[in-house]
């Protein structure tokens, strides 16, 4: 990752917290070619010593290559959008305002009690958020033991972490001010959350 000084982020406690709330990443892994899925990803840890879990598809290519030990890529990947020079109080260069997290990890490959323990920790997760929940142990169990089968689980162990924050931190304060009155035209929800992370960045 390509991340200078002014922007790269190495607090333990947000890198974390960045992941938990971008969940969805992007798992790399090197095949025959460059092998990409996009997949939820949890973590289980501190944030000073944490790893994380996921699964795949057995009919994914990439099952074909993984093995314990090898190294992949995850890539959690926040808001983002274009910012246009014309929003600066001076001509100026155009750019893109965006946060993400790449960690390189060790993999290896779940038994299948953890997988179990893994898929009942990632459906909560996401289920308690829904007004009727419905929980692993209320899937009928002939449609657990098809499912099981296809899928398999990995926990993933960091190497290395790099992450990002670029929100206009090297912007004069009206530019900055511009820049979010300019998102707020544009009326997309995907940008409130860029919205406050350019603020939280530049107070």
């Amino acid at each position: 990752m390509y991340k200078p000084s002014q922007y790269k982020k190495e607090d333990p406690d947000y890198i974390l917290q960045f992941i938990r709330a971008h969940p969805f990443a992007t798992f790399v892994l090197q095949g025959e070619r460059l092998l990409a899925t996009h997949i939820p990803i949890l973590t289980k840890g501190a944030a000073d010593d944490f790893f994380l879990f996921g699964h795949v598809a057995v009919h994914n290519p990439q099952r074909e290559c993984l093995q314990d030990e090898m190294e992949v890529l995850l890539i959690f990947q926040g808001p983002d959008a274009y910012i246009s020079s014309s929003w600066y109080s001076k001509p100026d260069i155009s750019t893109w305002d965006y946060s993400a997290v790449h960690i390189n990890a060790r993999l290896k490959i779940q038994r299948e009690e953890e997988l179990v323990e893994s898929l009942k920790e990632l459906v909560a997760h996401f289920e308690s958020r829904q007004a009727e929940p419905i929980y692993y142990d209320d899937i009928p169990k002939e449609i657990l033991e098809s499912h099981l089968p296809k899928i398999t689980g990995f926990w993933l162990y960091p190497t290395r972490i790099d992450a990002i924050a670029k929100l206009s931190q090297n912007k004069k304060s009206t530019d900055v001010a511009s820049i979010i009155a300019h998102l707020k035209q544009q009326d997309c929800p995907a940008q409130f959350e860029l919205i406050h992370q350019i603020k939280k960045e530049n107070d």
